[in-house]
């Protein structure tokens, strides 16, 4: 399960260690030493996951945090606080503020990693390692791999991610324009018309197996996968 991780930690020695251990599990990691400069990298493009130290020159992490949650663009990205303070009240304020998690300091490698997936497997099924099925259908984001009834379904990379998404986020409408900053990635200038040529290319795909009636047209909308 590699994850684009925002690590954003003042104080060098814990910067570097915490990334390298964050490396050696695979993540790719980007840095900041200040909120400002957390803030910059996510412009850029957004990360899958932010580590935010609570004690930060110029803004602190508490206030990165709540410009996070107001901006519709960054609000959902899953944040994990870092902090010396470990006094109920601050835990409790961290969480108000709109952290996922919250880790005191010193933690493990091990620890850290454990909370990582767990925030990512509740926040952002879609980029975990982790089997999903759907009525028959089921999909490994390991191996690659999609079977409908046990029967091998070739797909492109788009359509995997497109159905991956799906298949981690059932029921719920999409519109053409979470589509791609989901799919194809924030930042990335597509038309909103490509989702439904990858759209297309899915169902033609799934239909061999009898799948494709799992993704629904929602007229005026956007798209779902419905096992309903």
């Amino acid at each position: 399960m590699a994850a684009n991780i925002l690590l954003v930690e003042d104080e060098p020695a814990i910067q570097e260690l915490i990334a390298f251990n964050l490396q050696q599990a695979g993540h790719h990691v980007m840095r900041a030493d200040s909120a400002e400069a957390g803030l910059a990298v996510v412009k850029s493009a957004l990360p899958d996951l932010i580590l935010l130290d609570w004690m930060l020159p110029g803004m602190s992490g508490i206030e990165f945090a709540k410009k996070l949650r107001s901006d519709d663009r960054t609000k959902q990205v899953p944040v994990i606080m870092l902090t010396a303070r470990s006094e109920e009240m601050d835990k409790i304020t961290g969480l108000e503020t709109g952290a996922d998690d919250y880790i005191t300091k010193p933690f493990s490698p091990r620890e850290l990693q454990a909370r990582i997936k767990a925030v990512l497997r509740r926040r952002a099924p879609q980029i975990t390692d982790d089997l999903v099925e759907v009525k028959g259908l089921s999909l490994d984001p390991a191996t690659h791999r999609v079977f409908g009834h046990g029967d091998g379904i070739e797909l492109g990379p788009t359509e995997f991610r497109l159905l991956h998404f799906f298949m981690t986020h059932p029921e719920r409408v999409h519109s053409r324009a979470q589509l791609l900053d989901h799919v194809w990635g924030d930042h990335v200038f597509v038309e909103e018309r490509t989702v439904d040529v990858h759209i297309r290319r899915l169902r033609s795909a799934l239909e061999a197996t009898g799948h494709d009636a799992l993704i629904q047209t929602v007229r005026g909308t956007g798209y779902r996968l419905s096992a309903q």
